[in-house]
């Protein structure tokens, strides 16, 4: 089956809520009311720079990412993508799918000028480490959240 990618819309947004319910960690953080989803959604597309990509296969979405580009003065004035929210359908994890959908972030993120292509992922995802290791990911930074 053919994989590809595209920009979400906003009937894509419960399936993706699902994807990232469907997750070791996104399972006891994701369930609030889906019109909160659909809110942060549009506030995505108003912001212009933030961008929900979906993956589907035989029509069925089975990854998203979220991508935001970043203008900045370090590392030269670098313009930078973030990546989060990076999901891929439980059923088909270790299959390329999760490869094709970080290929497919280089992608969009070199072609909007961006020489950086960043994110965090919590400590207690070993696995997906790993994963980032071998496609030439560095763990370079120490990352800090708060709630606020």
């Amino acid at each position: 089956m053919t994989l590809t990618f595209r920009l979400a819309d906003a009937g894509d947004v419960p399936a993706v809520v699902g994807l990232l319910a469907d997750d070791m960690l996104g399972q006891n953080r994701e369930q609030g009311e889906l019109a909160v989803y659909l809110a942060a959604f549009a506030a995505m597309q108003d912001e212009g720079a933030n961008h929900l990509i979906i993956g589907e296969m035989a029509g069925e979405i089975v990854a998203c990412y979220q991508i935001t580009y970043i203008s900045g003065l370090s590392l030269s004035a670098a313009r930078r993508a973030q990546i989060e929210g990076v999901r891929v359908a439980s059923h088909l994890r270790g299959q390329g799918v999760g490869a094709a959908l970080i290929h497919d972030a280089e992608d969009r993120a070199r072609a909007a000028g961006c020489g950086l292509l960043q994110f965090t992922t919590n400590k207690a995802r070993g696995q997906a480490h790993r994963f980032y290791d071998r496609l030439g990911f560095t763990a370079s930074h120490i990352g800090y959240k708060k709630s606020l």
